[in-house]
């Protein structure tokens, strides 16, 4: 890791467990499942899924006319320690705006965050487009949102509640 990155005041970094035995034959197992650890308490999403998009018209839908319309999609996040279900809805420019976001807080850790799907002002309401965007979002929310990195981060919080 590069020691000159700027890492966010939220983010404590976990020391390695790895245990360096002079005897480099054997092979040892130590069980510290039992340990206060910070970094996996701030996973607190199970999993994440978007099942489902919706075209929101301010008239009547007419598929002819879609001026003013926009695309909204539902996410549904299983919370860890209670089961329950938190359904929120976004729009794609929120999407952009986390990972806007998410880049600024963590420049050292980009390439871990996914691209976006593409955008496209021909395409952005046929039915194929929207449900490889939707896809590709899924793929984007689950590799940020069940990220202990990312997870405990106010940016990503402020995206969910």
């Amino acid at each position: 890791m590069n020691r000159d990155a700027k890492v966010p005041p939220y983010w404590t970094p976990v020391p390695s467990f790895l245990d360096v035995s002079p005897s480099a034959s054997q092979i040892t197992l130590v069980d510290r499942s039992s340990l206060s650890n910070t970094h996996s308490q701030s996973c607190w999403a199970q999993s994440v899924t978007i099942p489902k998009f919706t075209i929101v018209s301010s008239s009547i839908p007419d598929p002819a006319n879609l001026a003013g319309a926009y695309v909204v999609f539902h996410i549904n996040i299983t919370l860890l320690n209670s089961n329950g279900v938190l359904s929120i809805q976004k729009r794609y420019s929120d999407f952009d705006r986390l990972r806007r976001h998410l880049v600024m807080a963590f420049p050292h850790a980009e390439n871990m965050i996914p691209m976006l799907p593409r955008k496209s002002l021909v395409s952005r309401f046929r039915p194929v487009f929207l449900e490889q965007r939707r896809l590709g979002l899924n793929h984007f929310l689950n590799c940020v949102l069940l990220n202990p990195e990312f997870a405990a981060s106010p940016v990503l919080k402020e995206f969910v509640f």
